[in-house]
């Protein structure tokens, strides 16, 4: 388990006045607020690359086997999109959990590494998730970037300039090496984001794992070991949690049922997809998506959870 909190109060106020609801899209380009008033059960998402920061509360993320516990005061930054399950563990009316979330722009980390003073773009590879605490530098710019929800005419020039100092802080810190990799468009973490990108547009075919080797441009072998290095799963374990959230996200959205939704997926028998639904959600999907909708219901409601 990787762990660590500590109290941070200056973005919270902030995040609390411009956020009314759980998620708020926010006038600054790539910055979304989080809030919730409750704990929340594990729920599945798909992390693109981004920075996100929590101001109050706390949360638990898994990535495979991988745990990350964090709280008021720690960032987490996501160099890859992966897949997740999440849940905030403290949270209440009184003081919910709050959090930013600002989008990596790969385009502005390229400019940046450009001006840069050249280093070679290390190979070596890592978790594609970490949980850190932001340097005071860091912090400052972030807060600022959110102070300028107080003064919106003043948007359009000035979040670009603190988002690129965002941007330099974290090429320039402890996250540098990865970031490195992405934006220079080279190095085994690169190539594996290739074929992480092929495999969310794919996920539905049948699996080959020579065509992902190929577009990694990696021996088999080595794609299997620097692909789990990254996801913390194996590419067929990756795919399959691709497959089962989308699974979820469309009997949510459409009421549609589970053997037409599971043979949409690649599924050729609905006993097979509902046990490998029930094996990654803990119940099948029918029964799956009735807790999802009455959980939702009370939290509407006001019928806050046990922490």
């Amino acid at each position: 388990m990787i762990k660590a909190t500590r109290q941070l109060d200056d973005p919270a106020p902030l995040i609390e006045r411009f956020c009314h609801q759980d998620q708020c899209a926010t006038p600054i380009p790539g910055v979304t607020l989080l809030r919730s008033c409750t704990p929340t059960e594990p729920l599945p998402a798909v992390y693109e690359p981004m920075l996100c920061l929590v101001a109050q509360g706390s949360k638990r993320t898994l990535l495979g086997d991988t745990v990350f516990e964090y709280g008021a005061g720690d960032y987490l930054i996501a160099s890859v999109d992966l897949p997740i399950s999440g849940e905030i563990l403290n949270a209440s009316p009184e003081s919910p959990y709050l959090a930013m979330t600002l989008a990596l722009n790969i385009d502005t980390l390229t400019e940046l590494l450009l001006a840069l003073p050249t280093q070679p773009v290390s190979n070596h590879l890592s978790i594609g998730l970490s949980v850190s605490q932001p340097p005071p530098t860091l912090l400052d710019a972030i807060t600022r970037l959110l102070r300028l929800l107080e003064r919106p005419d003043d948007i359009p020039i000035l979040a670009p300039l603190v988002e690129r100092e965002i941007l330099y802080l974290l090429l320039t810190g402890e996250h540098g090496g990865t970031l490195r990799q992405i934006a220079a468009g080279e190095g085994h973490l690169c190539r594996i984001s290739k074929a992480i990108a092929w495999i969310r547009e794919h996920y539905a075919d049948s699996l080959q794992i020579e065509t992902l080797a190929e577009i990694a441009s990696m021996s088999t072998s080595a794609f299997h070991r620097h692909f789990k290095a990254v996801t913390a799963m194996s590419p067929l374990q990756f795919q399959k949690t691709i497959r089962l959230q989308e699974a979820r996200r469309l009997l949510l959205a459409r009421h549609a049922d589970a053997a037409s939704v599971g043979f949409t997926l690649g599924y050729q028998s609905p006993s097979h997809f509902s046990r490998e639904y029930a094996r990654m959600f803990g119940a099948p999907p029918r029964k799956d998506i009735a807790a999802i909708r009455r959980a939702e219901a009370d939290r509407h409601n006001g019928i806050t959870a046990p922490v």
